[in-house]
């Protein structure tokens, strides 16, 4: 058995873009869950959910890699981080890659200064890019499930 990450969420009001992204990550196998926020306050309210079941409802697992729009309706990536930054779970950082198709200088080197995204790359979403963020952010830690798992 493959080690997967708990919970990957993406955050984007593209419904194309959320069913070729959530098919990518099913394919690669390597997340128990995919949550899909079509909105920053749909992202928010799930965070809220997650801590009033105090992260134990299997409903609202907390997410260990974030895939972020910038540009949506109501609540952009920049709102959505601004809010996030409020709810953090103290002890459990989550890896934020900025997903967007903009070009823009300005918006890398906001989402570098922010202090809560964690890389910045262009859609789409691909399997490629999804085993580079998985290799560079969680190697060690599915290194260490597998080998756990392997006692079993």
């Amino acid at each position: 058995m493959n080690p997967k990450l708990n919970c990957i969420m993406l955050i984007d009001d593209d419904e194309p873009t959320n069913f070729l992204s959530s098919m990518i990550i099913e394919e690669a196998g390597c997340a128990e869950v995919i949550q899909v926020a079509d909105s920053g306050e749909k992202a928010i309210d799930y965070f809220l959910n997650s801590q009033k079941f105090n992260y134990a409802n299997p409903k609202y697992p907390w997410p260990d890699l974030i895939f972020l729009d910038i540009n949506m309706p109501a609540m952009n990536g920049w709102e959505f981080l601004g809010q996030y930054k409020k709810l953090k779970k103290q002890g459990n950082h989550i890896i934020i890659i900025m997903l967007t198709t903009s070009l823009n200088p300005d918006d890398k080197n906001k989402a570098n200064n922010t202090g809560a995204v964690t890389d910045f790359r262009h859609k789409p979403l691909t399997k490629e890019l999804l085993d580079e963020v998985l290799d560079k952010y969680f190697a060690v830690s599915l290194k260490l499930q597998h080998n756990d798992n392997a006692h079993f």
